[in-house]
């Protein structure tokens, strides 16, 4: 046999003995023919792989006239596209309606102010009012106005000491200690120096020169110890006083843009609106509060006073009850018209006056000049302190009026049209009034409140103003009324509200 034979031979039985190298497909041979394990490699004799073009064939391609012609007419497109994109941008902003300026605004013109004239009734004292703060912070108050203070036995001009806080009180450390946890909370502290405060007359009117001299003095006391400002009473007493200008500059001197200003705060009773706008320019007072909500009680006479003080809203001060040291409660019998009112100052062009304990409906026992104040009014009755059905109803009634109040406070801050915006009547009644708030381009808001025993339908129309026009309808912001869900739309031809109730409208600037 020879050798080739036997080579043959050898690989069938190595086949046979292996048979898991044989093909899958099948019994045969394989397609191919090639045996079992074997790799056929083609290598191909010549292999060619593109380098691109060299420099001197790019630079020959490149000078011919076709790719001239198409280099030109790309440049010249992107060119007429960044002149056509500036050219659109310079007519979008010629043509965009210009944003008004924003007037200049004081720190008592960006929230509402808080008074608190009786500390023991407040916190039981100074010591325990900067943990009261937060409360306040959460309020969005913006000024803290407390006392008076200082050390006075009534009607005795002897024991006067305006720079000394009387120590049934506090100290004078415990109101740094206010001062400077206000601060860090962004609120402000007014001291209210009314010489005579629990007296007949306030100012000593006979001394009246040696009265303002010992105020101005200690004015400039309270300003250095870090004190944002001085409320006075019966402005129009000392203004009269030849040295109603010494207390002036001890006030507002010095200004500058860096400092914050201080605020030289007047309270006035009793006078009509025309008089109190006499007095804001001839004063120089910076912010004046007055009983005029209080004293006009329709709605013709109090649009009117809004009439006559719009335009001077950063120097007006605005309370029912607050200028008398009274709780509004006192007024507004009802959780609903205590609503009513929250809503109507916080919407009013000028600065909201509240007494402690408005925002949850606080009202003094007869014979009672200050109630104490209710806190923790958050915390449920349970089985070891349950509360009667009464006294549970009280509690939840407080707790939605604070939320109510949060929340018109917080509207207030944030929209430009009720902070400092133009102001237009649109209705007034014996009983109800309603008005128009706006700015430049910010969304438009109107109030519309009804304080009588009636059911009210107030047909709103806006004077012949340039530039200023009512939609056929606006939607309902915030409400009184179950009636008028927020978010529902309203037709403002037919404003229909019931007995004590308001309503806050909102429709859009349409440019």
């Amino acid at each position: 046999m020879s050798k080739e034979t036997e080579i043959d031979l050898k690989e069938v039985e190595l086949n046979e003995l292996d048979p898991e190298k044989q093909p899958m497909t099948g019994d045969g041979p394989a397609a191919t023919g090639e045996k079992n394990g074997s790799v056929k490699l083609k290598i191909p004799e010549d292999e060619v792989t593109f380098t691109g073009l060299s420099k001197d064939e790019l630079m020959k391609v490149a000078g011919t006239p076709g790719w001239v012609r198409t280099r030109w007419v790309l440049l010249i497109l992107f060119w007429l596209g960044w002149v056509g994109m500036l050219a659109g941008a310079i007519v979008i902003i010629v043509k965009a309606p210009r944003c008004k300026p924003i007037p200049e605004m004081n720190w008592w013109n960006e929230g509402p102010m808080y008074q608190v004239p009786d500390i023991h009734a407040f916190s039981e004292g100074l010591e325990g009012f900067a943990a009261k703060l937060d409360n306040m912070n959460q309020l969005k108050v913006k000024g803290l106005v407390l006392g008076p203070l200082h050390t006075v036995q009534p009607n005795e001009k002897s024991t006067l000491d305006l720079k000394a806080i009387d120590a049934s009180q506090g100290s004078e450390q415990d109101l740094v200690a206010i001062l400077e946890k206000a601060h860090k909370k962004g609120i402000y502290v007014v001291l209210d120096l009314t010489p005579n405060y629990e007296g007949t007359d306030h100012w000593f009117s006979s001394s009246l020169d040696e009265i303002m001299d010992k105020v101005t003095v200690a004015a400039e006391h309270w300003l250095d110890l870090g004190v944002d400002g001085i409320k006075i009473s019966d402005l129009t007493i000392p203004s009269t006083s030849l040295d109603w200008s010494k207390l002036r500059a001890a006030v507002q001197g010095n200004r500058t843009e860096e400092a914050k200003k201080k605020v030289l705060m007047g309270v006035v009773r009793n006078m009509s609106s025309s008089e109190v706008s006499i007095l804001v320019n001839t004063t120089g007072t910076d912010l004046v509060l007055s009983d005029v909500l209080s004293s006009k009680t329709s709605g013709v006479g109090r649009i009117q006073a809004m009439d006559d003080l719009h335009s001077q809203q950063s120097s007006i001060g605005w309370g029912l009850g607050a200028a008398q040291q009274d709780n509004l409660a006192n007024l507004a019998n009802s959780s609903a018209l205590i609503r009513l009112y929250h809503l109507l100052l916080f919407t009013m062009p000028g600065t909201p006056v509240f007494t402690y304990g408005d925002e949850i409906g606080l009202q003094a026992e007869p014979g009672v000049a200050h109630p104490a104040m209710v806190w923790d009014i958050e915390k449920e009755p349970t089985e070891e302190n349950p509360a009667d059905a009464a006294a549970e109803a009280t509690r939840k009634e407080r707790v939605a009026l604070r939320k109510w109040f949060r929340a018109l406070s917080d509207l207030r801050v944030k929209e430009r049209s009720l902070l400092h915006g133009h102001y237009y009547p649109l209705y007034s009644a014996p009983s109800s009034l309603a008005f128009l708030r706006l700015w430049d381009q910010s969304e438009r808001y109107i109030t519309a409140v009804n304080w009588g025993d009636q059911t009210e339908t107030l047909k709103l129309t806006l004077p012949v103003t340039e530039g200023v026009e009512l939609p056929a309808t606006a939607t309902v912001k915030i409400s009184t009324d179950e009636d008028l869900a927020v978010d529902s739309s309203i037709d403002l031809d037919k404003v229909t509200l019931k007995p004590g109730q308001a309503v806050l409208l909102q429709f859009p600037y349409t440019g």
